[in-house]
């Protein structure tokens, strides 16, 4: 039976089908929300909502490419029509594009990675304020740990990442008046299938996987349970007084600990 801290929260999020946003989505709906799962994937999408009402959460997949403004705008009002109100915006859609150096990034593609990870969550955060500020809701960005510390041979994803982070201060500032809260989920390495790609473009993809393992202190990479745990506490009056910060689940890996 699904009831808790977020009981009778609505909240929408993007690339909730998969990964880190249907982390956010199964463990929202287990404290209680109601889920908008937005995600241009049908097939995806529909299984997301499927698994989540299936154990009595109230879930609902809405086809959006959040690429184009006029889906994130369609997105936040179709929710609003159904539900009445908007307490929780997770900016968590995005991609992380195939190592590779500024020589041979063509500007298209950076612009591109910039337009979904950035951009979008510029517009899901534009367009939905007036909704929060009535609400006195929450925004969580997904952001990453490389968005504060870099990563080799990601220049675009970095940027983006490090945007996401600048934005969530800024709009902390601008929005504390109105008792709305915004701030950023960096987390380092997480198993999501987008993870099992990248290891699955290597020479040995199990070996890959096993030095993201080590490379966090705790000896693992996040669960999507793990992240959305954290968003959930974010979304929820227990952290109240917690606004504009990155918050670093990353277990350790932000250390540099040398495992013997």
């Amino acid at each position: 039976m699904y009831a808790t801290k977020l009981t009778g929260r609505i909240a929408i999020i993007t690339g909730g089908s998969k990964g880190i946003g249907f982390g956010c989505a199964q463990v929202f709906a287990k404290h209680g929300a109601s889920v908008v799962i937005a995600s241009p994937f049908e097939e995806d999408g529909l299984s997301a909502e499927k698994a989540l009402t299936q154990n009595g959460a109230t879930a609902w997949w809405v086809r959006t490419d959040v690429n184009h403004e006029e889906q994130i705008r369609s997105l936040i009002e179709t929710t609003i029509a159904r539900f009445g109100k908007l307490d929780i915006m997770v900016n968590n859609a995005g991609w992380h594009p195939p190592a590779a150096e500024i020589d041979d990034i063509p500007l298209a593609e950076f612009e591109s990675i910039l337009r979904l990870n950035l951009t979008s969550t510029f517009l899901g955060c534009k367009l939905a304020v007036p909704h929060l500020r009535q609400s006195r809701g929450c925004i969580i960005n997904v952001a990453s740990l490389v968005g504060m510390l870099g990563q080799g041979k990601a220049v675009s994803y970095v940027t983006s990442k490090a945007g996401q982070i600048g934005l969530t201060k800024a709009l902390a500032m601008d929005l504390a008046p109105d008792g709305v809260r915004v701030n950023a989920v960096c987390p380092a390495g997480v198993d999501t299938p987008m993870m099992r790609e990248w290891a699955a473009t290597l020479d040995n993809p199990d070996e890959a996987l096993k030095k993201e393992d080590a490379n966090h202190a705790l000896g693992r990479m996040a669960t999507i349970d793990d992240i959305g745990e954290v968003c959930a506490f974010l979304a929820s009056d227990e952290a109240r007084f917690i606004t504009g910060q990155e918050i670093c689940p990353d277990g350790g890996a932000s250390l540099g600990y040398q495992r013997w």
